[in-house]
């Protein structure tokens, strides 16, 4: 952690926060037993703070846990420009004009090999005037006196600069600065920054449920904080009328109660030479099934981002998730097909969450309320279509397979290394958990996200090392060693890097796959036709014990074809419906090998290539297809090329 500059007042203020909160020690009740005062530190800080401002301590470890589970990031701003365990904003930096993920690079959104692809380029605009949610840390200076060079790298004084806010605000709504965290609802709903009812309530109500629960955890600095349950307590929500904020347009959205949710449309319209934008209808789930929920970043800002969504020539996606409050706008109806992950079977069957971020980012990261609303988004959609909560269904857009060879090369990588599956899975309430016994024949990946700091290059220089971060992501290799040489994916073309944006050798939290060796702390794993190697220690396990079932090649065939979508055979198709090629990828499954399926289905085809929809077909063959994890996307192979097999 950073010594922050102080000057004179500062140290006299931080003199004084150490004496009080050496003072209240003994009234810390939540705290963890026989905790190392070098390890309280920030406890002591929220319960100085608490008592400077006369806020609440459960409320103030309440926000600060919705904010970043009480993490200082080592001072690094989050995606928003947020600072320290209270995530103070001064976003001015973090929102300079960057490019939105589907107007670069080579990837088809539409990923429709019927159609001329859609290669739409843009650059997020820059906001000409930042919004109050944005720039929290400048008004925490004013009230504290504390510099901003300290409200972002001295967790002590973030923490007071947070209390600050949240007393000024409950004076700001004439409420008194009550010792009952109850009285404190409307201002907990304005430290959230949002600007509607519905958002300010679901953030508040967040808070409180963190403060009925209880949380403890070892922050990322190696702090110990705890906020001690209370169960009873009710807050008084009809102090939200006092907060005059604005009342969302929420129109016909499809969200959970729990969650803050405003409808701002995807434009379905026709332009130029008989083309139209920015997605499909369709009838889902009557005329097919929904199977995927797909996980993006925006490489953009929350504003900017909204524009692009709505320029009718540009490409679309179905929910938009805010970082600072998790506040979603949706864009496209889940009955229609929205053009966001590069392969059209993948968007024909799936859902897509944009949430606002920046994969080659290291040290940004992403809010808890944030996760948490995407999380509850996300258990609504599953349970609403069926789809279940696991690696192979719930994806990201670096673990969607490339349609057809050519385009194998060009589909995109986010969410990236730094996206926290281990915990959205937890919030999912699926954990990764061992499954079975010590030595199985099938692995889950589940390295400890904070402590598993593998080395990336490019995040801002090309080759240049990224800064150390968290990562859920574990790096393979051809042997049982450092030594050797990462696993190369043929499709890809070219040498395997540690690139951030290079998955050739990587995996993921939550995915599995089938042990195809050990060799003491090494594990070996069949992965893009080649036996892939991770370190995978007894004392600090990068994966755990799973069961599941596995397919592999029938007996007699020496290898068998990988496919990036689940097409019908050429017979299938009606008159006046063009069949579409069941192209197989460069990739193989040799004989002996395993991949663990993730699931069973029908060929299938949406055809879809008119601005009227009378012509719309979903085309469905024969030809049965298993979806498996063959690398770091998925893959599927055709049921009648392989036996399915329980995990030893």
């Amino acid at each position: 952690m950073r010594v922050p500059a102080h000057s004179a007042s500062g140290h006299r203020r931080t003199r004084t926060v150490i004496a009080t909160a050496a003072l209240l020690l003994p009234l810390l009740g939540a705290a963890p037993s026989g905790a190392q005062t070098s390890a309280n530190g920030l406890q002591l800080a929220f319960a100085s703070a608490a008592a400077e401002y006369h806020v609440p301590q459960s409320v103030l470890l309440g926000v600060s846990y919705l904010q970043s589970r009480w993490d200082a990031h080592a001072g690094a701003p989050s995606v928003t420009g947020g600072y320290g365990p209270m995530h103070l904003t001064d976003a001015r930096t973090a929102l300079a004009g960057a490019a939105t993920h589907h107007g670069e690079g080579t990837e088809d959104a539409r990923g429709d090999s019927a159609r001329t692809p859609l290669l739409p380029t843009a650059e997020v605009p820059t906001p000409t005037e930042l919004p109050a949610r944005l720039k929290t840390l400048p008004k925490a200076a004013e009230l504290t006196g504390l510099s901003a060079e300290e409200l972002r790298s001295d967790p002590a004084a973030n923490v007071a600069g947070g209390a600050a806010l949240l007393a000024d605000a409950q004076k700001d709504l004439g409420e008194p600065l009550s010792d009952d965290p109850a009285d404190w609802y409307a201002a907990v709903a304005r430290f959230s920054g949002a600007d509607d009812t519905a958002t300010a309530a679901a953030y508040a109500n967040d808070v409180y449920d963190v403060i009925r629960t209880g949380e403890e955890r070892t922050t990322d600095a190696g702090q110990q904080v705890a906020l001690a349950p209370q169960p009873g307590l009710s807050p008084a929500t009809a102090q939200l009328a006092e907060t005059g904020l604005r009342t969302l347009d929420t129109g016909d959205t499809e969200c959970p109660k729990s969650v803050s949710c405003e409808w701002i449309p995807a434009p379905y319209e026709e332009f130029g030479d008989n083309d139209y934008g920015n997605h499909d209808l369709g009838d889902r789930p009557a005329s097919q099934s929904i199977k995927y929920i797909v996980v993006h970043d925006t490489e953009g800002a929350w504003d900017g981002v909204l524009n692009l969504v709505q320029d009718p020539t540009y490409v679309s996606w179905n929910y938009t998730l805010r970082s600072t409050d998790g506040h979603i706008a949706q864009h496209v109806k889940a009955k229609d097909v929205a053009w966001h992950a590069g392969n059209w079977y993948v968007n024909a069957k799936s859902i897509g969450l944009e949430h606002e971020g920046f994969l080659a980012n290291p040290d940004a990261w992403y809010t808890e309320a944030m996760y948490r609303s995407s999380a509850r988004l996300v258990k609504y959609l599953a349970k609403k279509y069926g789809i279940p909560l696991d690696r192979q269904h719930i994806l990201g857009h670096d673990n969607v397979p490339g349609p057809t060879t050519s385009t194998v090369p060009g589909m995109h990588t986010d969410p990236g290394p730094y996206w926290d599956w281990r915990h959205y899975f937890a919030l999912l309430g699926r954990p990764f958990k061992a499954t079975a016994k010590k030595d199985s024949g099938v692995v889950t990946i589940r390295p400890d996200y904070a402590t598993n700091q593998p080395e990336y290059t490019g995040c801002v220089t090309k080759d240049v090392p990224c800064a150390a971060h968290g990562s859920s992501e574990v790096r393979l290799y051809s042997g049982p060693g450092e030594s050797y040489p990462l696993i190369k994916d043929i499709g890809r073309g070219t040498a395997p890097t540690t690139g951030v944006n290079d998955i050739s050798s990587r995996v993921s939290t939550g995915q599995q796959y089938a042990v195809a060796d050990r060799d003491g702390d090494w594990t070996a794993i069949w992965y893009l036709g080649q036996k892939a190697w991770f370190k995978n220690p007894a004392k600090g396990p990068t994966a755990v014990p799973a069961s599941g079932q596995v397919i592999t090649p029938k007996a007699g065939l020496k290898d068998i074809p990988v496919y990036g979508r689940a097409y019908p055979e050429a017979s299938a198709y009606p008159a006046g419906v063009p069949a579409q090629a069941v192209s197989p990828l460069p990739y193989k499954v040799l004989e002996n090998q395993k991949y663990v399926v993730g699931d069973k289905v029908p060929g299938e085809y949406y055809y879809a290539v008119t601005f009227t929809a009378d012509s719309h077909k979903v085309v469905v063959g024969k030809d049965v297809y298993y979806e498996i994890q063959y690398g770091h996307r998925v893959a599927f192979v055709r049921a009648a090329d392989v036996d399915v097999q329980p995990s030893r």
